[in-house]
């Protein structure tokens, strides 16, 4: 997650969330395929392991990727494992883009602040839907870290090789449903952006220059930071929650309705705060789709003692909980892309 430079000043956000409340004790419902428990889902479901993200991460946030720096030659070779790893299950890209990558250009990011980072990618996998292809939802992390420093790997481990693992284990899931005729009714598009340790470059350069129109892009369910505890939470089986009903009221009900039929975290509505001075509504890549006015929801475990140092290694991931908390999204996205109406967008 991109780390806070700029002076905290007022800034009005789209609809302030308040305090956190259940859906069920709003009064509201959604009827939902997904927490209904069908055999489709709970099939595809299972197919999210602890012991597959812990695989897959070793590899992502090992020292051979040098803490994949925005356009790096160790940023790159992760970037050839997800697409291997994509290859491998038979995941295709957009047809509109030709390949995986989706090239972000020096120029675009050095004209944002970017200084003299290198040409770098965004990777995008993608799943069609079976009936309403054209309608997509987006999952999204950012890939890269902040490279080396006199020496050191800073591996992000949880910043976001966490998130990285957790769309590639998501798109596994879904591709497992396609399989066994059980495809997405809409699009999925496997979404990993660099830059964003930068200045949220990879997203912004996505948005700008959308593979898919935004008007048809129907949510983006952002991961960044799911593999850890912090202070205020250790030991507690939870998630934060970042913006889910700022321009969809629906959002958040389907979200809560899925964890509470699933694996019943704790969803933790404290950055949702317009007024939380760590203003983290801004600072990872959902906020380049929701500036859009497309829906969001950031998943996120908080700021640990790990957070942009060294020690932020694959040893210290709670991977049952990064499992729980991957369920839980894919959870929130079969149902987005499912359900038999987009979700709306209600709310400025």
């Amino acid at each position: 997650m991109r780390k806070l430079f700029i002076p905290l000043f007022s800034v009005a956000v789209l609809v302030s969330c308040g305090t956190a409340k259940n859906a069920s004790a709003t009064g509201t419902s959604e009827s939902s395929p997904a927490v209904r428990g069908s055999k489709a889902f709970l099939s595809a479901y299972k197919e999210i392991k602890a012991e597959d993200l812990k695989k897959n991460l070793y590899v992502i946030a090992s020292d051979e990727m040098e803490g994949r720096d925005t356009g790096s030659p160790g940023q790159k070779k992760a970037g050839e494992y997800m697409v291997n790893y994509y290859k491998s299950l038979g995941i295709s890209y957009p047809k509109a883009l030709g390949s995986y990558y989706q090239k972000v250009p020096a120029d675009f990011m050095k004209k944002r602040g970017g200084g003299n980072l290198p040409d770098s990618e965004n990777i995008l996998a993608f799943i069609e839907g079976s009936e309403k292809p054209e309608e997509i939802v987006v999952i999204s992390g950012h890939y890269d870290h902040v490279g080396t420093r006199n020496g050191v790997v800073y591996n992000g481990a949880d910043d976001d090789g966490s998130g990285t693992v957790a769309v590639m284990e998501i798109a596994k899931a879904f591709q497992a449903a396609k399989k066994s005729g059980n495809g997405p009714k809409r699009s999925i598009l496997f979404l990993h952006v660099t830059g964003e340790e930068h200045g949220l470059f990879g997203s912004e350069y996505y948005t700008d220059n959308p593979v898919f129109p935004l008007a048809n892009t129907v949510v983006d369910l952002n991961i960044d930071m799911i593999g850890r505890d912090d202070p205020a939470n250790r030991g507690k089986q939870y998630v934060y929650v970042i913006g889910s009903e700022m321009l969809s009221s629906q959002l958040k009900v389907i979200n809560e309705a899925a964890n509470k039929m699933t694996n019943n975290l704790e969803l933790n509505y404290k950055y949702d705060d317009p007024n939380d001075t760590e203003r983290l509504y801004y600072r990872s890549d959902h906020y380049n789709f929701a500036k859009n006015n497309v829906p969001v929801a950031f998943f996120f475990d908080g700021i640990h003692e790990d957070y942009h140092k060294p020690t932020d290694d694959v040893e210290k991931i709670d991977y049952n909980l990064l499992a729980k908390r991957t369920q839980l999204v894919f959870s929130t996205a079969w149902e987005l892309a499912n359900r038999p109406q987009r979700i709306v967008v209600d709310k400025k």
